[in-house]
Formats: structure tokens, sequence, C-alpha cells
């Protein structure tokens, strides 16, 4: 692997990194003890979870900031808290999530990186679903809004899909363009989009301010857990098949490599690099 540039800009669009960027994601980020913070996550979410069902008068005084923005509905606003309704809809969702995916498949010749990316902004969307059986929580009660926009009920409240949604597609996108140069705006957009989708499920009145605020916590777990699971079944799968480079890395030689082991969640190198087994270096081998 070539040592990355210490002059100009250090992370090269991928359009100028040949065939690497096409198996980008065949290695995931992670964090050093993923599982831990898998299980820490999902406990946050679960305590607040039924915390809030088994408290009557929390949940009462959380009704009370929806009905306070169903008071002040703004025209401008009511169309931008309408379009994310839809568009991070269940078929929203699902469009979105196939369109990228098809896109990095047919035109960007890129399989791993369509079926990763699919992966991890579904698991954090699916994440949603897992806890609203869970904890069971009553939607906000239409009919006691000022102006309810998109009247739903039912026991799925906590956490929101919409939002979680948001969440998987953030990470998706950060883990497809980190170290390039669209970096910085899939950050951006990473926490910009997510707190305003956030905001539009209060303003429209189906959710409460605890059910958004564990939607970051129970779709980021469900990311860091796939990322995890993923790693390791490439790592599994790398060691006993030759696999071709359009799916994932090779090295020099042509022979599938095992992947390097990811250290922390912003470390990993951009290009997909690989270690081939069985390679002699000085750090791992002492000298005779």
């Amino acid at each position: 692997m070539p040592p990355l540039p210490t002059h100009g800009n250090p992370y090269p669009s991928t359009h100028d990194a040949g065939p690497a960027h096409r198996t980008r994601l065949a290695v995931l980020p992670q964090l050093p003890f993923w599982g831990l913070w898998v299980a820490l996550l999902s406990a946050a979410v679960l305590v607040l979870g039924f915390s809030v069902t088994s408290t009557p008068g929390f949940t009462a005084s959380e009704f009370g900031v929806d009905q306070e923005l169903s008071r002040n509905h703004v025209g401008l606003l009511t169309a931008v808290a309408m379009t994310l309704d839809r568009a991070f809809s269940p078929i929203g969702g699902v469009a979105i999530i196939a369109l990228v995916c098809l896109l990095l498949f047919f035109v960007r010749k890129s399989p791993v990186n369509a079926i990763a990316f699919g992966g991890i902004a579904a698991s954090g969307w699916l994440a949603s679903q897992f806890f609203k059986v869970v904890v069971e929580r009553q939607r906000p009660n239409p009919a006691l809004l000022f102006d309810p926009l998109a009247p739903e009920t039912g026991s799925n409240s906590f956490p929101s899909g919409h939002v979680a949604l948001a969440v998987g597609l953030a990470w998706a996108f950060w883990f497809l363009l980190r170290k390039t140069r669209w970096a910085r705006l899939a950050v951006i957009l990473g926490i910009l989009v997510p707190v305003v989708v956030a905001w539009s499920r209060l303003y429209v009145g189906v959710h409460y301010p605890t059910d958004v605020a564990a939607s970051f916590l129970a779709a980021s777990a469900a990311v860091f857990l796939f990322a995890g699971v993923w790693n390791a079944a490439l790592a599994w799968v790398m060691s006993r098949f030759d696999l071709p480079a359009r799916l994932v890395p090779v090295t020099p030689s042509g022979r599938t490599g095992l992947p390097v082991r990811p250290t922390v969640l912003s470390g990993l190198p951009a290009d997909g690099s690989t270690l081939e087994r069985g390679s002699n270096t000085s750090s791992t081998h002492p000298k005779h």
C-alpha cells in the first residue's frame, strides 16, 4: 500500500483512487470494544423507553412540547415537515436505499459497496422496529392536538422510525465518503438531516421528544453491530475463498488477503487496503 500523502489534499477523490474506491466498504470502520458499545447503547434505549412508559406524568409533560408546536404551525414549516414525513416513510426509505444501492452496483460497478451501504442504512432503520415491539409506547393522541397534521395511533411511538432511517443513512453515507473531498459534507448533512427529521416528527405531532432522541442511540447501536459482524464475517470468508477484486480488496500478488484490522472508527484507510496472509513484516517477526 503506498503511503498517504503528507502534503496537499490528504483525502483524494475516489474518482482518482483507481479500482480501490469500488471496495472501500469491504472493511468498515468500527469502534474498539464495539460489542460493549452496542450493549450500552441498547441498554440506554431500553431504560429510557421503560422509564417513560411507566411514568405517565412525564409523558404528559412531553405532550406539552407537541401541543406547543401544534399551536404554532407555519405554512413553510408545515410543507417541510410533511415532505420529510413522506420522504422518510417506509416507502420512501426503501426507495432511497434501493436507489443508492443500484447506483453503486450498476453505475459505480461496486457490488460490495452497494451491499454494505444497504446493510448499514437498513440496520439503523430496522433497529427502531425491534425497540418499538419491546417498549410499546402509545403515540400522542391526535384528538388532543390543536392541529394534527398526520394523525397516527398505536403502540409504536418509541423510537421514531423516520429518525432511525435518517441516522442509518447518515452513517452509511459517512462510511462511503470518509476520507474523500465529500467527507465534510457527509458529516454536516449527517448531523443536520437527522436533527431536522427529529424536529419534524414533533412538529407533525406523531412522536414525543424522547422517542426521537432514542432513535439516535438505537440506530447507532445497530450500525456498530452491523460493522463489527460485517468485518468478522468478511475476514472469515476471505481467509477461506479467493474472491474477485471487484468484490473485495486483494493483495498485489492477486491473492485474496485478510482485511486490515480496524482500530478506531475514524482511523481506517480509505482504500480498503489489506494484508496478505503469511506476510513477513518487521513488526511481527523478530530479526535473527
